[in-house]
């Protein structure tokens, strides 16, 4: 009868998290992933396999208490453009007081892991995917109520958005100003107020 394990899995897998977003994949060690654990390298092993296995877990993980769940409180809750914009809110206002200047561990993966390991690059595609299709769904909807300008495309206006939070994330890594990345996404959202087309 196999032992139960002695750890909280939530609680492990968010200082996995907390190692690989400080120091990236490649700098992390598995004594460092361990001890900031909080178990025995043997622990981690028999729970999480090797150190790849255990960076596939711990970005599944981030990326469900991150996007996941940032969506799952305004995708509802919020007018289609409301939920839009509290989402990169959002991100402004985590990426402004993030003093490590952390970035997003999803982006930080894709530019350091994913062009280099094809399953990784499937991984990140896979969530990018998702994080379009939230747009995509907010601004369909956005554009039959009338809440959003319907003088582009959601398609197109979906992979916009990505754009911008891509390079939010990316901006924040070096110059997590607001006044920055607030003047980034401010065009952008102003695309999608009804009317915009005469100002344009």
């Amino acid at each position: 009868m196999a032992r139960p394990r002695e750890f909280d899995e939530h609680a492990v897998l968010d200082a996995a998290v907390h190692r690989f977003w400080r120091y990236g994949y490649e700098a992390t060690s598995v004594r460092e992933l361990a001890q900031e654990m909080g178990i025995t390298g043997a622990s981690l092993y028999n729970a999480f396999g090797d150190k790849r296995s255990l960076f596939q877990r711990s970005l599944a993980f981030y990326v469900e208490n991150s996007f996941g769940e940032r969506v799952a409180r305004f995708e509802h809750a919020l007018s289609p453009r409301a939920a839009i914009e509290a989402f990169f809110k959002e991100i402004i206002d985590r990426s402004v007081g993030d003093q490590d200047r952390k970035g997003c561990l999803l982006v930080n993966s894709a530019l350091e892991v994913a062009p280099h390991d094809p399953e990784f690059r499937a991984t990140v595609s896979e969530v990018l995917e998702r994080v379009e299709g939230f747009f995509r769904r907010c601004l369909r909807a956005g554009q039959q109520s009338g809440d959003i300008a319907v003088t582009q495309c959601a398609d197109d206006l979906a992979r916009m958005l990505l754009g911008i939070h891509l390079g939010i994330r990316v901006l924040a890594r070096t110059r997590p100003e607001r006044a920055l990345l607030d003047g980034v996404v401010r065009p952008a959202l102003a695309l999608l107020r009804p009317g915009s087309e005469a100002k344009i």
